[in-house]
């Protein structure tokens, strides 16, 4: 696995980084991910969308948010871009302001779409 690129965003206090990695397999996957939640060991939630092209693989983790709002957008954006044989993870740091289902919706797609620029 490798690291593509990284970003940040800010919204409403909380602070949204991102990270996609070139992956080969779903151990590459899981791999890029348990390195996140290590480097993030403090952070609220690690959302997380991968996909491999063959064997096929897809799969999304909300990672505690509320159910599909984090990690099923996240895999669209992969989706939409028909990116495949990559891993898209998005850590949450909480703010103290809750952005309700509609606000994480919007900045986990908005973090992996500017992943995926």
């Amino acid at each position: 696995m490798k690291l593509l690129k990284t970003c940040e965003i800010i919204e409403k206090k909380s602070k949204f980084y991102g990270f996609l990695y070139e992956c080969n397999s779903e151990e590459d996957v899981f791999s890029a991910v348990e390195e996140q939640r290590k480097e993030h060991h403090k952070a609220t939630h690690v959302c997380w969308a991968g996909r491999i092209e063959k064997p096929f693989f897809e799969r999304a983790c909300d990672d505690g948010e509320p159910g599909g709002t984090a990690g099923r957008p996240i895999l669209s954006v992969l989706q939409k871009r028909n990116l495949n044989n990559v891993c898209a993870i998005v850590v949450r740091y909480f703010g103290g302001v809750k952005l309700g289902a509609g606000g994480l919706l919007r900045v986990y797609s908005k973090t992996a779409g500017k992943l995926c620029e």
